[in-house]
């Protein structure tokens, strides 16, 4: 029977995809990728024969179209899309209309953006009695955001906030973030094209400094905005240490020492 996978190819770096979906790439009989954000290496495991399309200038038809006709042609069939498919991936439109018609579907999870640019900058989302929240969302734009959902409603927790598609509107952040209690002198970090060979860019601020930095760079695109209590802890002359690891700490796996 055949199946249409929506494969995450992370942020970029083609090794960072997982094994099951190279190995889904290696058995796809078609594959439509993202040109616009996962980089065409990522299909570097397809067969001879595979069908691979670009969905860069397609509509939502176009592709829902091109995934059941491929469907009815190949027994796997794979929609590799940017980081991990449950973000901002408009994966529940595409997969309605294979609901529609009686064609399988599975999603594969991928690295998000958020993380890689972490990982990029070396830095911990979430420290131990600094923040233990991450909050992943976007500046409203052409898209609206729901009620409650504002960047300052959410900015007011002063936990994590890993922005997506943000990054022509820095302005609007800036805004939103001294509104919710946020200062100009708070640490930011961007990151462009987080682990793309040759191509990721990094670029550390502040909330009153990040929008010149970036306009200097010229980074308009596929960055991640960072803003986060937790930034520059690998500088930090002391660290709460995680209970976790902590000598006098009980859990499943160890008893803790006796102080002498």
């Amino acid at each position: 029977m055949a199946k249409v996978w929506f494969v995450g190819a992370g942020p970029g770096d083609p090794e960072l995809i997982t094994v099951k979906g190279q190995r889904l790439l290696q058995q796809a009989g078609a594959i439509l990728f993202a040109g616009s954000l996962v980089s065409e290496a990522s299909t570097r495991w397809a067969g001879e024969d595979c069908e691979i399309a670009d969905s860069k200038g397609m509509t939502l038809e176009q592709i829902t179209a091109w995934l059941i006709e491929k469907a009815q042609a190949h027994e796997t069939v794979v929609r590799l899309q940017t980081g991990d498919p449950s973000l901002y991936g408009a994966l529940i439109e595409m997969v309605q209309p294979l609901d529609a018609v009686g064609i399988a579907s599975e999603v594969v999870p991928g690295v998000s953006s958020a993380f890689a640019a972490a990982a990029a900058a070396c830095e911990s989302l979430t420290l131990p009695e600094v923040t233990q929240t991450v909050i992943l969302t976007r500046v409203e734009g052409r898209t609206p955001m729901p009620e409650g959902e504002s960047l300052q409603e959410l900015a007011q927790h002063h936990s994590t906030l890993c922005l997506f598609l943000s990054i022509t509107l820095l302005n609007k952040v800036r805004n939103a973030l001294l509104a919710a209690g946020w200062h100009d002198d708070d640490p930011v970090v961007v990151v462009q094209k987080a682990s793309w060979p040759g191509e990721e860019q990094i670029v550390r601020g502040t909330i009153g400094t990040i929008r010149e930095q970036c306009r200097e760079a010229k980074i308009a695109a596929q960055a991640m905005i960072i803003v986060s209590p937790t930034l520059g802890a690998r500088h930090w002359p002391e660290l709460k240490r995680s209970k976790l690891y902590d000598a006098d700490f009980t859990h499943r796996f160890r008893r803790a020492e006796k102080l002498k």
